[in-house]
C-alpha cells in the first residue's frame, strides 16, 4: 500500500495547496452542502450508472462523492463493480494521493540533508536523522553495500530529538567544512563517536535545523530514523525504524 495512505490521518492539508481546487461556482448544489460541511473537492471523475464522481479531502482523509443523475442527491463512499473492483480506488489514487506523494517528495528533496553516497546514485533514499540514534546508526550499516556500489544516495536530514545534545551535534555536522565526511565519520564511529556539539549555533544553521523540524512535526513523525523512499511503482512509502534484513531489498532496492 503507498505511504501516502498513510498520511492520511496525518495533517497534511498543506500538501494539497498547488492542487488546483474545483471552483464553488463549477459544484452542484449539494456537491457544494459538503464542502460547507468542510470537505476540500479536490477534482471530478466520470462514474458509471449515471453518476458524478468527486474525489475530496475531509479531515485529511480522502474521499470520493458520488452526485446521483438527477443532481439532487449525493452518495459517500467506495463504488465497485459487479466483480467486486473498486471504482474510486483509481481516481482517489490519480486526484488525491499522487499529488501529496509528489508535495511531500517535493518537501523532503528542498530541506537541509547531508548526502550519503554518488550523486548519480539511480536510487535516493531520505531519513529524518538524529546524531544519538542507535536505530539511525544500524541503518547506516545497513545500508553499506548499496551506497558503497553506487546504488544508492542516503539523504541524512538532520534533526535534534534524542538528547538535550542532538541540536548541538546535527548542528556541527551541519556546518562541517566536508558534512558529508563528517557524518561518514561519525556513523562509522558508532558509539565511539567524537563529535562535539556546538555550544553556539549560527543563525544560518539553527534556521536548517528548525526547518527540518517543521516538516517532521508536518508529518507528524516522531522518532528517527523516519525512512521515505520510492518504490518500483513510483509511489511513496515510509520505514519507521531501521528495518528489518528481509525489506532492505524494497527500500534500497536489489543488492
Amino acid at each position: 500500500m503507498p505511504f501516502i495512505r498513510h498520511l492520511l490521518s496525518l495533517s497534511l492539508g498543506a500538501a494539497l495547496l498547488n492542487v488546483p481546487l474545483l471552483q464553488a461556482e463549477e459544484l452542484p448544489a449539494p456537491i457544494r452542502k459538503i464542502e460547507a460541511k468542510g470537505a476540500k473537492i479536490i477534482g471530478s471523475f466520470d462514474a458509471p450508472a449515471g453518476l458524478k464522481g468527486y474525489a475530496a479531502q475531509y479531515q485529511n482523509r480522502g474521499m470520493t462523492l458520488y452526485l446521483t443523475a438527477d443532481g439532487q442527491h449525493v452518495l459517500l463512499g467506495n463504488l465497485y463493480d459487479a466483480d467486486g473492483k473498486d471504482l474510486s480506488a483509481e481516481p482517489l489514487q490519480k486526484l488525491v494521493y499522487a499529488p501529496m506523494a509528489k508535495e511531500v517528495w517535493g518537501n523532503l528533496e528542498k530541506s537541509d540533508w547531508i548526502a550519503d553516497g554518488k550523486a548519480d546514485a539511480p536510487r535516493i533514499v531520505y531519513l529524518f536523522s538524529d546524531p544519538n540514534c542507535p536505530y539511525c546508526n544500524m541503518f547506516w550499516e545497513q545500508a553499506r553495500p548499496w551506497v558503497k556500489a553506487g546504488k544508492v544516495q542516503l539523504r541524512h536530514i538532520m534533526v535534534g530529538i534524542i538528547r538535550e545534545d542532538s541540536p548541538g551535534k546535527s548542528a556541527a555536522l551541519l556546518a562541517a567544512k566536508d558534512p558529508s565526511q563528517a557524518l561518514q565519520d561519525h556513523e562509522k564511529a558508532g558509539k565511539g563517536s567524537s563529535l562535539k556539539p556546538l555550544q553556539s549555533i549560527p543563525k544560518a544553521i539553527q534556521a536548517k535545523l528548525d526547518a527540518n523540524m517543521k516538516l517532521m512535526e508536518e508529518l507528524e513523525l516522531s522518532a528517527t530514523p523516519a525512512i521515505f523512499y520510492l518504490d518500483d511503482k513510483g509511489e511513496l512509502q515510509q520505514q519507521q525504524g531501521a528495518p528489518a534484513p528481509g525489506k532492505l531489498a524494497q527500500i534500497l532496492g536489489p543488492n
